[in-house]
C-alpha cells in the first residue's frame, strides 16, 4: 500500500505509525466480521431429528425427549424426536444410516441396532461398525425380577430351586434378540439352569404378564421395573451392574450375591451416519454434553433409574466394541439366532 508523500515529512514521522495502526486495526475489523460470518453460517439450518428406533414410552423414548427440551436453544430450527420403530431396532437405523451426513439426523437407541444386532441376524441393510458415535447419554443396568408366584424370597433360592427343577419356570424378554432374551441367556448359562423363553412384543406386555403370574421372571431394565418393585406389584432380586444402583441402593448386585460374571447393562448411546464432518459431530457433542450435565437433566434421569454419563466419542467408540464383543460371545456360546 502506498503511504501519502505528506506522511513523509520529517514533521510528520509519527504519522507513519498512526497510519499503519489504522491499516492494522482495520484488518483486524474485517478479520473479525469474516468470523462471525463464519460462526453465523456454521449455526444449524435443518431442525436437528433424534431418530428412535422402539416404540414411543420406554427408557429410550423418555431420555432424548428430556435431552431435548434442554437443546433447543442451541438449534433454532428445533429439535425433533421421532419414533421408527420395528424389527428390533434395525427400520429406525437403516433410515438414519441412509440420511444425509450432515449431523442433523441422529439414531438415539439402546444396544440393539449399535452393537448386538448384526452378530444375530445374517443380513442387514446397514453396517453398525460404521456408525460414528456421538456420545453415550446413560447407561441402564439390567435387573431380575420376579412375579407374585414366585415362592423364593431371595436369589439364592431362586437358583436352587431352578436347578432342582429344570424347565418348570418361564421368562419373559422384550424379543427374541433382545438384551433381556441375551441377559437371561447369559444368566442360564451361568448358573447352569434351564427356563422356558416366552418373547414379547416390547417391555410393557411382558411386565403385565410377570405381575399377572402368566410368566415367572423377566430380564428388565431397571427404569421399566423399579416403581412396580417399590410398589409390592414384583420384587428385584439382584442388579447386574457392578455397583448397586442409586435410584435403588437396598437391591444387591449379582457380584455380592456371588455371580460376578453377570454383568448386562443397556447404553443408551447417540450415532451419526458414516460421512458425518468431525465439525459437525464435535459441536453434537458440545451440545449433548452441555445438556447432560445440567443438574435438572441428572436428576430426571436418575428418577428414570438411568446413570448420565456423556462420555466422549472416544469413549463411546471403546464401550460399544466391548458391549460388541461381550454380547457376541454370549450369543454364540448360546446359540441364539434370528434367521
Amino acid at each position: 500500500m502506498m503511504i501519502p508523500n505528506k506522511l513523509l515529512d520529517p514533521k510528520g514521522k509519527n504519522m507513519i505509525a498512526i497510519y499503519r495502526s489504522c491499516i492494522k486495526i482495520c484488518l483486524t475489523g474485517v478479520i473479525s466480521s469474516l468470523a462471525l460470518t463464519s460462526t453465523v453460517w456454521a449455526q444449524p439450518t435443518k431442525p436437528l431429528k433424534l431418530i428412535v428406533p422402539f416404540p414411543a414410552g420406554g427408557t429410550a423414548d423418555v431420555l432424548p425427549r428430556l435431552l431435548a427440551e434442554k437443546m433447543r436453544a442451541q438449534f433454532p430450527a428445533g429439535v425433533l424426536v421421532e419414533n421408527k420403530a420395528g424389527a428390533g431396532g434395525n427400520i429406525g437405523a437403516d433410515f438414519v444410516f441412509k440420511s444425509d451426513p450432515d449431523g442433523s439426523t441422529l439414531l438415539t437407541s439402546p444396544p440393539g441396532p449399535v452393537a448386538i444386532n448384526h452378530h444375530l441376524y445374517k443380513k442387514l441393510s446397514f453396517d453398525p461398525t460404521r456408525w460414528q458415535p456421538i456420545t453415550v447419554m446413560a447407561t441402564v443396568p439390567n435387573v431380575l425380577a420376579v412375579g407374585p408366584k414366585v415362592q423364593a424370597k431371595n436369589l439364592t433360592e431362586l437358583i436352587a430351586y431352578l436347578k432342582a427343577n429344570p424347565g418348570k419356570m418361564s421368562y419373559a424378554s422384550q424379543g427374541n434378540g433382545s438384551t433381556s432374551h441375551l441377559t437371561a441367556s447369559m444368566f442360564m448359562q451361568l448358573t447352569g439352569t434351564e427356563l422356558i423363553h416366552i418373547p414379547y412384543k416390547g417391555t410393557a406386555p411382558a411386565l403385565v404378564d410377570l405381575m399377572a403370574g402368566t410368566v415367572d421372571i423377566f430380564f428388565d431394565n431397571l427404569s421399566s421395573s423399579m416403581q412396580f418393585h417399590q410398589a409390592g406389584k414384583l420384587r428385584i432380586f439382584a442388579v447386574a451392574d457392578d455397583q448397586r444402583s442409586k435410584a435403588l441402593p437396598q437391591v444387591p448386585t449379582f457380584s455380592e450375591q456371588k455371580l460376578p460374571g453377570m454383568q448386562a447393562v443397556t447404553f443408551f448411546s447417540v450415532m451419526a451416519p458414516p460421512g458425518t464432518p468431525a465439525t459437525a459431530m464435535a459441536n453434537i457433542y458440545k451440545s449433548f454434553s452441555e445438556a447432560l450435565s445440567n443438574p435438572e437433566i441428572k436428576q430426571k434421569f436418575l428418577e428414570q433409574g438411568a446413570e448420565p454419563r456423556g462420555w466422549s466419542p472416544e469413549q463411546t467408540a471403546k464401550f460399544v466394541r466391548d458391549e460388541s464383543e461381550k454380547w457376541q460371545a454370549v450369543i454364540k456360546t448360546t446359540n441364539v439366532s434370528l434367521d
